[in-house]
């Protein structure tokens, strides 16, 4: 029988609980500054240990320990995940960066690719924990306080509990985990030990209520069974009220999809239609298409296109407006929702944005002639809302024929595409217009033709700052415009 192996180890480090980063921290200056090496460290978890900093060593006067900036963040966030050998991991990798400070940005360090992959599995359970804690009411009056009973993978109660405290600073809860308990009393957040499933309530009134509103959210004709069960894994089910439903919701999702399309309008509401009698002329009314010498006849012209299948659904043309003497014209890919009712151009949500950074950049919107490549409002039904579909190569060549004659008409210096189809109406090929923006291509016939995006791309953009950058952005084209018309 062999013996057993000897602990050679010079420090045993006992940790007050498995988020004592603070306790650990501090060991790891002391130790690191005093030059012991990871082999020498034994790590562990002794709640209520006698251990005092005396029984490390002390550090040396005037010693320093310098790390990254980010690796005390990044090490606090690791130190949450499960891995028993979290501890010693993080210590040897603050051991290599004394002396490999560029270490974390070395993608392909074995070390540097775990602390990544601790992060992330630390923060999709963070991720979790706030999307899936289901309260539950208990008591009534003076009583009354919300229990969750929530399994994380990691240890991230403690770290997640001031997320719920802002988000629920008005009531009395409780969130179980096998982990760690997590305690609002409305005034002060206490973190306890964990607790078992069956210290937490098993339903409430609120949860018939819930699985109703649930069911009714559902959308069948999106449903994408393993996106769902990556997003929400079956492990999370048992504690969700609204899981009961799932396999009842997933096997009549095709039938319920097919039933959702059946009642999908298919005729425009009744105001629109009432615009679209108002505007649209009989066929025998209509003008000479080629006897328009000016914009307005044009204009009135167009209200009887049938060029393309469009005006069918369409409530009337959105036809160009400006000066005849205008020196440059904008280019849009098609009007909205609100350009089709009011039957004028870039007067929506896009078109507010565009007037903004034009007055910004000191560009007349009087002076200028603005429309569109598509004088029809292309779109895809849902319910009482009507989406944006974006015109095909079809479509924006039926509709070339008005872009020429308008420019036939208005004879600008300066053409400005605002996006992809604009462009392909106006040089009669596909761009890539991130790659060619604030160029300026010269057609054959001498038109220069300025590339940049639609407007209505900065009212995509979720993050405001991201939003603010691209907005400067188009703002720096406007005024690259307004010093080519001086040109």
């Amino acid at each position: 029988m062999q013996p057993a192996e000897l602990n050679l180890a010079r420090y045993n480090v006992r940790l007050d609980s498995e988020t004592d980063f603070a306790g650990w921290r501090d060991a790891a200056r002391r130790l690191a500054l005093n030059e012991v090496g990871p082999d020498d460290i034994n790590w562990s978890v002794a709640i209520g240990s006698e251990q005092r900093p005396g029984d490390l060593p002390a550090v040396p006067s005037g010693a320093q320990l310098v790390v990254p900036r980010d690796f005390i963040g990044r090490a606090e966030t690791a130190f949450c995940h499960s891995d028993p050998s979290r501890f010693a991991f993080l210590y040897r990798l603050l051991w290599r960066l004394r002396i490999e400070p560029k270490l974390l940005a070395i993608a392909s360090d074995p070390d540097t690719r775990r602390l990544e992959a601790m992060e992330k599995a630390v923060r999709r359970d963070s991720h979790k924990m706030h999307a899936f804690v289901r309260f539950r009411k208990i008591g009534d009056g003076d009583d009354e306080r919300y229990v969750a009973w929530f399994e994380p993978d990691h240890f991230i109660v403690e770290r997640n509990a001031d997320f719920f405290v802002r988000r629920f600073t008005g009531m009395r809860w409780t969130i179980l985990t096998p982990h760690a308990s997590a305690d609002w009393d409305g005034e002060r957040l206490a973190i306890g030990p964990g607790a078992a499933k069956g210290d937490a309530p098993d339903q409430d009134d609120t949860e018939a209520l819930w699985r109703t509103y649930f069911e009714n959210i559902f959308n069948p004709a999106r449903l994408k069974v393993k996106a769902m069960q990556k997003e929400m894994p079956k492990k999370y089910w048992r504690n969700l009220p609204e899981a009961s439903l799932i396999p009842e919701l997933i096997a009549g999702a095709d039938k319920a999809a097919k039933e959702m399309i059946a009642r999908m309008p298919t005729e425009p509401a009744p105001h629109h239609a009432k615009v679209q009698a108002k505007h649209w002329p009989k066929q025998d009314a209509l003008p000479e298409l080629d006897d328009a010498t000016t914009t307005s006849e044009l204009r009135e012209a167009a209200k009887g296109c049938r060029r393309c299948p469009l005006w069918r659904d369409a409530t009337q043309t959105v036809f160009g407006e400006g000066p005849d003497n205008a020196k440059v014209i904008f280019v849009g890919e098609q009007p909205g929702d609100q350009e089709d009712l009011a039957g004028k151009p870039f007067i929506g949500p896009a078109g507010k944005v565009f007037d903004a950074i034009l007055d910004d950049a000191g560009v007349d919107r009087q002076k200028v002639y603005v429309t569109n490549a598509v004088k029809h409002f292309k779109f895809e039904p849902r319910g009482k809302r009507r989406i944006h579909s974006k015109p095909n190569a079809g479509e924006v060549q039926a509709c070339r024929w008005w872009i020429d004659r308008e420019f036939a008409l208005i004879k600008p210096d300066l053409a400005v595409a605002l996006g992809a189809t604009a462009a392909l109406s106006l040089l009669g090929k596909a761009i890539p217009v991130t790659k060619m923006r604030g160029q300026v291509i010269e057609r054959e016939d001498g038109l220069r033709v300025f590339i940049t995006i639609h407007p209505s791309f900065i009212l995509r953009i979720h993050e405001p700052a991201d939003k603010e950058a691209e907005r400067a952005r188009f703002l720096h084209d406007m005024k690259q415009v307004k010093a080519l018309m001086a040109t």
